[in-house]
């Protein structure tokens, strides 16, 4: 068991930022969120899905909605521990442990203010190893949970119950609720024992997140490249060095939606990048040939300081490094890239694994 504190939430900001391929929302928002709830509540225990029985209660929390709309929209912080209160009434049990829904800026924290503000522990994982756009898209249905019963708050103060016949009819009527709450809302879902959990959970992902953001702050200290420092973290490859030149996003269908078109600069002076969006970064195209392709990761950082640029964030003129490297196994089975391939998405794509240092 880990404890985490007020000022361990800095480096677990961060470094969901990194590892959530561009989506999961604002780091900022969520790590204020989360510092709030510990100085009123206390510190968070952080759990090895190991430690709790097999008949224990595990519920993942999360936002849902375009990071676009999170950022002039901010929570009221009660929202995400009545969702999951009202989970628990309705299961007509208590909850024995929290858990991470996907890794992602914001999704990375937020699950520290239910388990703070409700006093329960935390797993140490999440449902992706990733941030991806949609409900569906976890290793939790992928072992056979089912995403319902769910419930999602807003900041107005309602609630909506839901029970569905898939997790894909899930995704479709919890994001019709979540644009007429004004595009974004809490919720607490796919409720499981602690015997699926050992199974289905992505281990250790907010300790990777911890670690990222340490390396980070500590190769900014010694004034190293954190760049490098984080592509050696994560055993990545730099596909590209440049300057946003231009970038479409429009929030549709409670997605933030677009594509960012990249100038090169240094020694990939002379050609572009394009990186498509859907919240999370899904394909990156060098010169109009495909490169990496979700879902494997994609990540950018700013090239001075190494911060990660979400998606929502991307501006005209930061100057910005592209890290690609591999997913976690489970989403390149054919069930995986079923949920969470470049053809669910609309591109006419076929998945190609990317192989790290190929390129060198």
């Amino acid at each position: 068991m880990r404890t985490i504190d007020v000022a361990d939430l800095e480096d677990i900001a961060i470094g969901g930022a990194i590892l959530g391929t561009g989506g999961g929302g604002d780091p900022y928002i969520g790590k204020l969120m989360a510092q709030q709830a510990i100085r009123r509540h206390g510190k968070v225990r952080l759990v090895d899905v190991d430690d709790f029985d097999d008949d224990a209660l595990v519920a993942p929390v999360c936002m849902m909605g375009a990071p676009t709309v999170m950022t002039e929209k901010l929570p009221q912080g009660e929202e995400i521990v009545i969702a999951l209160r009202k989970l628990e009434k309705f299961l007509g049990r208590k909850v024995d442990a929290v858990l991470c829904g996907e890794a992602g800026g914001l999704n990375s924290t937020t699950p520290f203010v239910a388990a703070a503000a409700a006093d329960l522990p935390l797993v140490d994982g999440d449902g992706m190893g990733r941030a991806f756009p949609e409900l569906q898209m976890t290793t939790f249905g992928m072992h056979g949970v089912s995403a319902t019963p769910m419930v999602l708050s807003d900041d107005k103060g309602n609630s909506v119950v839901l029970e569905t016949i898939s997790n894909r009819w899930t995704e479709r009527l919890a994001r019709s609720c979540t644009v007429d709450m004004g595009g974004s809302a809490l919720l607490a879902f796919y409720p499981m024992s602690g015997a699926v959990a050992k199974k289905a959970v992505v281990r250790g992902t907010l300790s990777l997140c911890a670690d990222l953001g340490r390396k980070l702050r500590e190769a900014r200290a010694r004034h190293d490249d954190p760049v490098e420092a984080i592509r050696a973290a994560l055993g990545a490859e730099i596909i590209f060095n440049g300057r946003v030149q231009d970038v479409l996003r429009r929030t549709i269908g409670g997605f933030a939606r677009g594509e960012a078109q990249i100038e090169g600069l240094d020694g990939d002076r002379g050609h572009k990048m394009r990186i498509a969006f859907q919240n999370e970064f899904l394909i990156a195209e060098r010169d109009g040939q495909t490169l990496v392709t979700t879902p494997d990761m994609i990540t950018l950082l700013e090239a001075e300081t190494g911060a990660p640029v979400t998606a929502d964030a991307v501006r005209y003129g930061i100057r910005v490094v592209a890290l690609a490297y591999p997913c976690s196994d489970q989403w390149r089975t054919p069930e995986g890239l079923d949920l969470v391939g470049p053809r669910y998405f609309g591109y006419d794509l076929d998945f190609r694994p990317f192989v790290a240092n190929a390129m060198r």
